[in-house]
């Protein structure tokens, strides 16, 4: 659901798109149906689908809406409500920001603008999904945790497939079309050929006597959770499904806590897990230990200082992301970048506006795992990750002063 939409439509959105870039009579009330009068009046009212979108807002004077800091785009009159249709590019997400008389007046982050390939395609073949599953752990005591799988339909049930882990997997599972589009994002890849057939593996982080149990899977810097992947909940999918075991033949996603904990499962054990894709990352000090006092914010540190591991790795993180006790997270996901880069490592860094959410690498998902599987070859155990010579041209990332004067 995109910011400020309500989750019972009156009218589809392409319905209601088309009506404001022709300025149907009866606009108004089709927005007001849709988007909800206490989103227009607050100015979060926005809908869109594969790129077009459609802005509402109520206001004394006409005002106009910014995207992220392009120019301001003038709205026209509906009724009592200003209205702007427009056209973003997909594949990532937007902060706007609706201006009247020199002042905000509305606006929201995290807008997430999918294209074709998040959508379900006629014709396009669906996995099949298998859960939940309730998994015990050993390793952690007294803790248990949900796990869903997710087959292609191509798959023949007899050849070992390539797997893929995603953390807080409760979040990518739901009934389709699901907020995140993962599902629909996965069967598309796999009928263009551009990912390999793979089970995709979703794990709930786990539930026990700890509230902040995701934390300690998730955030400390040990081998613990990569052992609980390895050796509890891998072992319960296998019995079901042929998997291949070669780390070249597995990747690892999360989100926050998730981002870190797939880094630190790959650099940890590459091996096991060579290929990373990490959503606004927790590279910071969320869990400390005698052996880390800094928790996850020594990873840049140790990025540059130890050994090169042999993983490939898309970062994403967005310029509003948080900033507290535990660290700054836009400056930690720079410093990770940087520290990648100047290791020679095989990686790629997405940075927008965003903040702590999901919509920025949701939307880019297709771009990103094809390019952490592209010249994947099943025949294959193993593969020298390199970085791009292009990248190593390119100079380190920086800040640049914006939100001052």
């Amino acid at each position: 659901m995109l910011a400020g939409v309500c989750s019972a439509q009156k009218v589809p959105t392409q319905e209601l798109i088309q009506m404001a870039r022709s300025r149907t009579a009866g606009l108004e009330q089709a927005l007001r149906d849709t988007l909800g009068s206490d989103n227009i009046q607050k100015g979060t009212a926005a809908a869109g689908e594969m790129g077009e979108f459609v802005w509402a807002v109520a206001s004394e004077k006409g005002p106009s809406l910014q995207i992220n800091d392009e120019a301001p785009i003038p709205a026209f009159k509906s009724g009592s409500i200003w209205v702007v249709q427009s056209r973003l590019r997909t594949g990532a997400a937007y902060k706007y920001t609706w201006i009247a008389d020199g002042k905000p007046i509305g606006g929201a982050n995290n807008l997430p603008a999918f294209g074709p390939d998040s959508y379900a395609k006629p014709g396009v073949p669906q996995g099949k999904l298998t859960g939940p599953i309730e998994v015990p752990s050993k390793i952690y005591p007294d803790v248990k945790a949900n796990v869903w799988f997710y087959v292609p339909a191509q798959w023949d049930s007899v050849t070992p497939l390539a797997v893929q882990i995603w953390g807080d997997g409760q979040n990518f599972t739901g009934p389709r079309p699901a907020q995140w589009r993962v599902l629909e994002t996965l069967d598309n890849l796999t009928a263009q050929k551009r990912i390999p057939l793979m089970v995709n593996i979703f794990v709930q982080p786990g539930t026990g006597p700890e509230r902040n149990q995701r934390s300690i899977e998730y955030d400390v810097v040990s081998d613990a959770y990569a052992h609980r992947l390895l050796d509890e909940i891998l072992p319960v999918v296998a019995k079901t499904v042929r998997m291949r075991t070669d780390g070249y033949s597995r990747a690892i996603q999360g989100l926050s806590s998730g981002g870190i904990m797939a880094f630190n499962a790959a650099f940890d054990k590459p091996n096991e897990f060579s290929r990373v894709l990490s959503w606004i990352g927790s590279y910071t000090a969320l869990q400390r230990s005698a052996a880390h006092p800094e928790g996850g914010g020594e990873y840049p540190t140790m990025v540059r200082r130890e050994t090169k591991r042999n993983i490939r790795v898309w970062l994403q993180d967005g310029s509003a992301d948080l900033d507290n006790a535990a660290g700054n997270w836009p400056a930690a996901n720079i410093g990770m970048a940087n520290a990648l880069k100047f290791k020679g490592y095989d990686y790629h860094f997405s940075f927008g506006v965003g903040e702590h959410n999901n919509a920025h690498g949701a939307t880019e998902l297709p771009e990103a795992l094809t390019w952490l599987w592209r010249d994947y070859d099943p025949a294959k155990t193993s593969q020298e990750f390199l970085q791009d010579p292009a990248e190593k041209d390119q100079p380190a990332w920086r800040v640049v002063q914006l939100n001052r004067k």
